[in-house]
């Protein structure tokens, strides 16, 4: 029972995720993992990371433990700042483009990876904590940098809703949106939708 409380703070701790090395590290073998996982007291979400069974964590949670260099993306932070009103099937993750596509194929939770130039992928990072984990997200202006960059990708009803609710938003910064979108290679574009409601 004691091992099972230890193991079960640890998980509390860590926001509901751990790898397989913190197990390790908590005096578990392979064999004592497999037994907590038949048992129903962990899940196996991806290769090397468990979830405790009775606190499912929230998506973006999991998706920070489970590749802490993504950033939340397009239609999903879209819908953390209130955009849209349209819940993307998948969560949309900017990733670096030179990293392996097969570490993305998970069942849960769904996610599309957008495999992004490593200089343009830091660019508008924004931190936000959500049960104790840090949440990479792109800031609002960023965020609207890339409704401009990846319109054809969206729903012309999705396109719109942001532009409008972006333009009335007083949390805006019409500065940094420039300067990320000059940076970004769509000044002009930017000019033309957003620089007319301004």
């Amino acid at each position: 029972m004691i091992i099972f409380d230890k193991v079960k703070n640890e998980f509390i701790k860590n926001s509901g995720v751990l790898s397989t090395s913190e197990l390790n590290d908590l005096g578990l073998s392979s064999r004592q993992i497999k037994k907590l996982v038949d048992d129903d007291f962990i899940v196996r979400i991806k290769k090397g990371f468990y979830e405790l069974a009775e606190a499912i964590s929230r998506e973006e949670v999991i998706i920070s433990r489970l590749f802490p260099d993504a950033v939340i993306f397009l239609e999903s932070a879209l819908m953390y700042y209130s955009y849209t009103d349209r819940i993307p099937v998948a969560w949309q993750i900017a990733v670096d483009r030179y990293s392996k596509s097969s570490k993305y194929n998970i069942d849960y939770p769904v996610i599309e990876p957008f495999y992004i130039e490593p200089k343009f992928l830091e660019i508008g990072v924004d931190k936000i904590q959500i049960e104790s984990v840090k949440v990479r997200i792109y800031d609002r202006d960023r965020t609207i940098c890339d409704v401009l960059r990846y319109e054809k990708k969206l729903e012309k009803e999705v396109f719109n809703n942001a532009i409008k609710r972006y333009v009335k938003d007083s949390k805006k910064n019409v500065r940094k949106l420039f300067e990320y979108a000059e940076v970004l290679n769509i000044k002009n574009k930017t000019q033309t939708y957003i620089g007319v409601w301004l």
